[in-house]
């Protein structure tokens, strides 16, 4: 297991110096955050950013991540010109040494939460989500919201013409989409010495109305037999798949694990308060409603060798930064992750 933090490069105020006093972290994961969607990333500013953490004494473990233009979400003519610039990164990327990059299919959005500071009794705040204001919200008037990990345009116009391609698309046709641009990157990614991890859907069902299709067992195993490659897996992450009581975290691990599929994980505590209600929390396992002990021990289990991060923190001791990724709260996650991997490690 390799042990990695999630940096936003230049504009990230975690300093990379400070992520390599964090004990057991041997590097990072990144992306070229200023070129648009669906460009191809260039050898030149990959191989800049990858000397740039190596200056630093960690190393550029992956990618996290390359997004996928709505076009080919949406499966329309123009998705060909798109997967093609998609498979030139790839291929820039294993020119370049990367081994894992991190990529998800939700339309429009990325991750959501409807409250970036929600207090808890200790003093801290963090990220909740509740289903029931999400509801509440017209999301044609999204484009004067401060939505987090939002990607894209935020115009009206371009909102609204999403919103309406996005109707005529059902989730059969979404996997078809998914299905089609595996079969085109897939063998790309093989050639380049490049694993790819789908992210499931965060949350892990439908939003205003939006189809999405990756949030259980089941999704995942469809999305492993749609192209049978070892470079086709999984960025399995707990919070995203703990938001759904149902999903059995450790289960998937030992499943997708001994597939050797799982190529990216992600640990992050949650407690649900709901129905579609929750909030992240610490990762110890008594702060939140995941075994996080049976977890790592799984991932243990199935001989994981991956790379691994504490995924999204609390604020704490009044640190100011990107919401979810300050450098504190995750620091005490990595170190509660290495301990529990050192105690399974010695069983």
């Amino acid at each position: 297991m390799k042990l990695c933090f999630r940096w936003y490069g230049e504009q990230d105020p975690v300093a990379l110096q400070h992520i390599r006093q964090v004990p057991g972290v041997q590097g990072v994961v990144g992306a070229l955050f200023d070129i648009p969607v669906g460009q191809v990333w260039p050898q030149e500013p990959i191989a800049s950013m990858r000397r740039r953490i190596e200056d630093a004494g960690l190393k550029l473990m992956g990618i996290e991540s390359v997004p996928v233009h709505e076009d080919i979400k949406l499966g329309r003519p123009t998705r060909e010109v798109y997967l093609d610039n998609f498979c030139r990164t790839i291929q820039n990327l294993g020119s370049q040494g990367i081994s894992v990059v991190c990529y998800n299919f939700m339309p429009i959005f990325d991750w959501l939460r409807t409250d970036l500071a929600t207090p808890l009794p200790d003093g801290s705040t963090c990220l909740s989500y509740d289903h029931a204001d999400v509801i509440k919200i017209d999301p044609l008037s999204l484009g004067k919201i401060n939505l987090p990990a939002w990607v894209g345009d935020f115009s009206q116009a371009r909102l609204k013409e999403l919103f309406a391609a996005y109707a005529l698309v059902d989730e059969a046709r979404i996997w078809d989409n998914l299905a089609y641009f595996l079969e085109q990157v897939v063998p790309v990614a093989e050639q380049s010495g490049v694993k790819l991890g789908i992210h499931p859907d965060d949350p892990p069902w439908p939003i205003f109305g939006l189809p999405r299709i990756i949030g259980n067992e089941k999704s995942l195993q469809r999305v492993i037999d749609l192209v049978d490659s070892p470079a086709n897996g999984l960025s399995l992450c707990s919070g995203s798949l703990g938001a759904d009581p149902a999903n059995d975290i450790p289960s998937m691990v030992r499943r997708f694990g001994l597939q050797g599929r799982i190529h990216f994980a992600h640990l992050r505590n949650v407690r649900v308060t709901g129905e579609r209600r929750f909030y992240e929390t610490a990762h110890p396992s008594s702060e939140g409603g995941l075994d996080m002990y049976e977890i790592i021990k799984a991932y243990h289990q199935v001989g994981f060798n991956g790379i691994m991060r504490p995924d999204h923190g609390r604020a704490i001791w009044g640190e100011k930064g990107i919401v979810g990724y300050g450098l504190y709260d995750r620091s005490l996650g990595a170190a509660y992750l290495m301990g529990l991997w050192e105690a399974v490690s010695r069983g």
